[in-house]
């Protein structure tokens, strides 16, 4: 059982979903303010393992894109979606069945910041986010205002729940996937992340929820070291959401259209422009530097960012990934015939130092 802490004085706050009677509101809320308070209690002093910066503004404001919201995406109804071994839903414990022609993967770059993209972005069957970057406030014309799927680390949990009357009431049709380290995913009680994704899914059922299980993220760490060369624990990295994110993404789409994710040597020229590493930060710390920073630290731990565009490069030099803002493509190699790993259905192979290629 979760034990709650319980706040001294009462909530307020806007309404839940149109489905959500009235007389719930409150008990609703107030049951949100204790998760909010169990994972503040239970995660202050953690090191942070994933994720940006949590600070920054969101200083535009349009109160119509919440309106204009919509996660439905165009129905599959050729065959009925392949199951997911790797991804389990936080209550049934049952895996995943997901699968979509096209995706467009929105990272959270501000290279996004004007460009215009939405409707390109929301014309693909599933449109696949990062943690918890807003659709709403003014950046739908920029990113889109649909959300199939949003990945999320176990350290953006608190600013989702934060954002919870965006992310979470306005996205009963969204598939989430919550990863995080296996200590705060236990099933005995003490996992923290996965005691209070219970308590969430269980305020609101309708949330469709999964976590990947610790066996999916051995592949994953498996799956850097054999791309890369590099133990993952040994180099004192972890890897990103990004990571996850596109990874999932060769799980689940026959194309994936990415944008807002630069060339792996985009930032060593010394003409790019400066833009933040999350758009809707736009005083937050600046892109490159964050990049370069995680790629050369060598105490504690880093994302390795510039390591795993170039991994991604390689992967769209076989599989039907493609850049938008900034365009780009990989350069062309020979085709070879080394086994590197799996990602579901999708075999990366290649010799060394070569491309990958489907078998």
């Amino acid at each position: 059982m979760v034990k709650l802490l319980k706040p001294s004085g009462g909530s307020s706050g806007p309404e839940y979903a149109d489905d959500v009677p009235y007389a719930a509101v409150s008990a609703l809320q107030s049951k949100y303010d204790y998760l909010l308070l169990v994972y503040n209690a239970g995660f202050h002093g953690s090191s942070r393992a994933a994720g940006g910066p949590a600070g920054g503004s969101r200083g535009r404001t349009d109160a119509a894109d919440s309106s204009r919201q919509s996660t439905k995406a165009p129905v599959n109804r050729q065959s009925p979606p392949p199951v997911l071994q790797g991804y389990v839903g936080i209550i049934d414990h049952k895996p995943l069945k997901m699968h979509c022609r096209s995706c467009s993967l929105v990272t959270s770059s501000g290279h996004l910041t004007g460009s215009g993209r939405g409707d390109e972005i929301d014309r693909a069957e599933c449109v696949i986010r990062m943690n918890d970057a807003p659709t709403a406030h003014g950046y739908g014309a920029d990113v889109g205002h649909r959300t199939s799927l949003r990945v999320i680390a176990h350290s953006s949990m608190q600013r989702v729940l934060r954002s919870r009357h965006e992310l979470l009431n306005a996205s009963q049709d969204t598939v989430f996937i919550f990863w995080g380290p296996s200590s705060y995913m236990r099933r005995d009680g003490k996992g923290l992340v996965y005691n209070n994704l219970r308590l969430m899914n269980q305020v609101l059922p309708k949330l469709k929820v999964y976590i990947i299980s610790w066996q999916k993220m051995l592949q994953f760490d498996e799956l850097f070291k054999r791309e890369t060369g590099k133990d993952r624990r040994i180099s004192n990295s972890w890897l990103s959401t990004g990571w996850f994110t596109m990874t999932i993404a060769l799980d689940l789409c026959d194309r994936i259209n990415v944008y807002g994710m630069v060339a792996p040597d985009h930032c060593r020229d010394p003409r790019h422009p400066s833009v933040p590493y999350h758009y809707y930060e736009p005083r937050g710390p600046d892109e490159c530097a964050m990049y370069i920073s995680h790629e050369r630290g060598r105490r504690g731990s880093h994302h390795r960012f510039i390591t795993e565009k170039t991994v991604f490069a390689g992967w769209a030099q076989t599989f039907d990934i493609h850049f938008y803002q900034p365009s780009w493509e990989p350069p062309s190699r020979t085709p070879g015939n080394r086994t590197l790993g799996a990602t579901g259905g999708k075999v990366l192979v290649a010799p060394a130092g070569g491309p990958r290629q489907n078998t």
